[in-house]
């Protein structure tokens, strides 16, 4: 475990979101920011807006759509207080017609008026209350990225955006496995219950020591392999549309908000900022 992120893990939110604009920490947010909604990134031109917006609707599992800025505006105002999309994510994945092209830390170079931000929720928001009720989360024990698969789970299209849906993994000891469903499913706007339990080969996933994205995570013995949907579906999504640019968080790199992780609405009022 890394020094700033064994410091992180325990410091508050206004901590963990300036250590992240100010470039001082990169990586993972696994675990940061207990209590409160991480979210997945999309950044899309305004022509593709209203039918990214129209995919996320017709796949709410992969898709929780949690926040989207005005066109142009890079603040986040119903996600927290001064969210800047263009710094607030420890690092970014570039595409450019559907082609992944680069990463980067921040995108104040790449930000236009033209560009619409949107937020989705992510599974990392569930596992602190996976941890509270003393089931293992071994990517979080360990410092790594929870490990993420292409499925065989066809998505809803909608206008040029299509394609499979993408799964997190956790292995979960075998007696546990309805309580983590029922934990879970408590937290809708961060992907809800697990898609599947058991066999990866059903949903598709052929290897599960070789994940697509994130780290390789073992299954003990004992234990079964819990899949969630995962808002890196989006970016499969984006490769199929292929917009002329498009930017997303790195898988498993978030943007912590300040919505509350059992929060009934996803967006703020500033009476509440």
């Amino acid at each position: 475990m890394t020094t700033d992120y064994a410091r992180l893990r325990h410091a508050d939110l206004p901590t963990v979101r300036q250590a992240i604009r100010e470039n001082r920490y990169t990586a993972h947010t696994a675990g940061l920011g207990a209590g409160y909604l991480q979210a997945n990134l999309a950044i899309l031109p305004s022509a593709y807006a209203l039918d990214f917006m129209r995919f996320c609707q017709r796949n709410p599992k992969p898709c929780p759509l949690v926040g989207v800025s005005d066109t142009g505006n890079p603040q986040m105002f119903t996600l927290g207080r001064d969210i800047d999309i263009r710094t607030d994510v420890p690092a970014y994945n570039i595409y450019r017609n559907g082609t992944l092209n680069g990463t980067a830390t921040d995108i104040k170079d790449l930000w236009t008026d033209d560009m619409v931000a949107f937020a989705l929720g992510c599974s990392f928001t569930f596992e602190d209350a996976l941890m509270r009720a003393g089931i293992p989360v071994w990517h979080i024990e360990n410092d790594t990225t929870v490990p993420m698969f292409r499925s065989s789970i066809d998505t809803v299209p909608a206008g040029p955006f299509s394609g499979k849906m993408v799964v997190s993994m956790r292995a979960i000891p075998e007696a546990r496995v309805g309580e983590v469903r029922d934990i879970s499913r408590r937290f809708p706007l961060a992907h809800g219950a697990p898609v599947h339990a058991g066999d990866p080969a059903k949903i598709g996933v052929t290897d599960p020591a070789t994940p697509d994205w994130g780290d390789p995570a073992p299954i003990p013995a004992g234990h079964v392999p819990v899949f969630w949907a995962c808002g890196v579906t989006p970016q499969v999504a984006l490769e199929a549309a292929s917009p002329p640019i498009c930017i997303t968080h790195k898988p498993g790199h978030m943007l912590p908000t300040d919505i509350p992780e059992d929060a009934e609405t996803p967006v703020l009022h500033p009476n509440e900022t």
